[in-house]
């Protein structure tokens, strides 16, 4: 008689997650110590950095949001800067200039903040559209020109701006261009009571109301890991079937009768870019239907803009893509 074997045979034993899953998910363990009760808004940005890509954030003062991205950038070791939009700030105050040398006699580049691989450009609203649209090439080449000189950024490179929902004086409305180039909208509201109460709790118990500090955040991985991990993500696959639907979602922004401006191609571009990180977070090398239909807010959402009748109903963008996509029959992979 064969004893009883004590140990599991290898063809039964779970599956290994893939390597950039499971360096994700200690990032999100890092962050989420700090940054806490908003595990979507979390699990977007996350998404958004394996697609390699940039992100818009709204949301009201107070709500954590530099506290994000410092946080993000310390999980991995990169640089982080911020830069203060005001209407007086200059496009050179962004990205550089180049000045002459006493000492040497000859100029000399200035890099500005933009030399980062996470870069927070707070309220970029409030600077008028020369300075905003200094950020188009970065964000679109991740390279910088100064004084016609061209200067690439290390990877890896991502860009987060944030905006006030709520105090409209002073600002200057983004261009849909430059809208365009975000990957996501990510909208951050208030926590739920439980975490809230955690989180004064934790903040309050220092002085000075130095808790939940990101300078507590531990570094899990390094920049290469993080390039190396968008590449598994670029590789994860997508059948046809389910990049038609993506690409089906699009197009029917652009013929609703309640949506003035429908999205562009780069849009089914970002849906299924996301709907892939959406799978390398979960473990798949493989997306679905759901990562898409999960993917279609945040993606959406800024890409779009509804007819005056329906915005003064008092609709919003993201009802009208939700009752959007209930009309688009989804394939069955």
């Amino acid at each position: 008689m064969n004893p009883i074997p004590t140990e599991t045979p290898s063809a039964y034993a779970p599956p290994s997650l893939p390597q950039s899953t499971t360096i994700f998910q200690s990032i999100h363990a890092a962050v989420g110590q700090v940054f806490v009760g908003q595990e979507e808004v979390l699990h977007q940005v996350l998404a958004a950095l394996l697609a390699g890509g940039h992100v818009l954030l709204e949301g009201k003062p107070g709500l954590g949001k530099t506290h994000l991205v410092l946080a993000l950038s310390r999980t991995f070791g990169g640089s982080f800067r911020r830069i203060q939009f005001t209407p007086d700030l200059m496009p050179s105050d962004v990205c550089g200039h180049t000045l002459f040398d006493m000492s040497s006699s000859t100029f000399r580049v200035r890099r500005g903040p933009v030399f980062a691989n996470l870069l927070l450009a707070d309220e970029i609203n409030r600077a008028p559209a020369k300075t905003q649209s200094s950020l188009l090439e970065v964000m679109q080449e991740a390279q910088v020109t100064i004084d016609g000189e061209s200067h690439t950024l290390a990877p890896p490179f991502m860009t987060f701006a944030t905006q006030n929902p709520i105090e409209h004086e002073g600002t200057y409305p983004l261009p849909e261009a430059q809208l365009d180039r975000f990957l996501l909208k990510v909208l951050i509201d208030y926590p739920d009571v439980a975490n809230e109460t955690w989180v004064v709790k934790a903040v309050s118990s220092r002085a000075s109301g130095g808790g939940l500090s990101a300078s507590t955040v531990q570094q899990v991985c390094t920049p290469q890991d993080i390039i190396a991990a968008q590449e598994e993500a670029a590789a994860v696959h997508a059948v046809d079937q389910v990049v038609d639907y993506a690409v089906n979602i699009v197009r029917a922004t652009r013929q609703h009768s309640a949506i003035s401006l429908g999205a562009g191609t780069r849009g089914a571009i970002s849906l299924v870019r996301i709907a892939k990180s959406y799978a390398l977070l979960e473990g798949r090398n493989y997306i679905t239907p759901a990562d898409v239909k999960r993917a279609v807010l945040p993606v959406l959402r800024h890409r779009v803009q509804l007819a005056p009748e329906i915005a003064i109903s008092g609709q919003t963008v993201d009802d009208m893509l939700m009752s959007l996509l209930k009309t688009i029959e989804a394939p069955r992979v």
